[in-house]
């Protein structure tokens, strides 16, 4: 009878344990699901942003045409950002893009009837608000990678996760081309 009731006892607390490790383990999956979610959302947008500067060079060559350096600089940049898979290849390409922008506006101050054009000022309002949207997906990626952190860092998730493959996994911060204004008006 004794034994009986051991047997339930220790029955009882390794399926409880079991159960535990299987609520720690599913709590860590799923915060890593939502830092690849956030992350997919600030790659879609950083390939929008590509796409709009893209536009926003083919804009500018068709009154500008002796400024071909410029134009293919942006076309291979974008061409980069487009073919980037890993996350630190994306944000560089997608950074020194950003850069090319600012080679297109220069080009941009020496024609007057290009600053006043509809499709031109339709571009740029579209990338003002890619920015804001990359902006808030930054916030999000960030918000849920601290989510991350703090199950993998914390007890007793942080005896588990190392052995499960959970890392802790750097926050995104703002490279020093994201943190000079960008100017999108002319």
């Amino acid at each position: 009878m004794a034994l009986d009731i051991f047997l339930i006892v220790a029955a009882a607390v390794a399926l409880g344990l079991i159960a535990w490790l299987v609520l720690i383990f599913n709590s860590l999956v799923g915060a890593r699901q939502k830092v690849r979610n956030a992350w997919a959302q600030i790659d879609v947008q950083l390939k929008k942003r590509a796409d709009l500067v893209f536009n926003l060079a083919e804009t500018v060559k068709g009154y500008a045409r002796q400024e071909k350096a410029v134009f293919e600089d942006v076309a291979r940049m974008r061409a980069g950002v487009m073919g980037s898979t890993a996350q630190a290849e994306v944000i560089a390409r997608s950074n020194a893009l950003l850069g090319g922008l600012r080679g297109i506006y220069a080009v941009a101050e020496g024609y007057p009837e290009l600053k006043s054009s509809t499709n031109f000022l339709e571009l740029q309002k579209q990338l003002v608000e890619i920015e804001d949207s990359i902006a808030r997906a930054r916030m999000v990626y960030n918000d849920v990678v601290t989510i991350h952190n703090t199950l993998v860092l914390t007890f007793p998730q942080n005896l588990l996760a190392p052995v499960l493959g959970f890392r802790e996994i750097k926050q995104l911060e703002a490279d020093e081309i994201d943190r000079a204004p960008v100017k999108v008006g002319l």
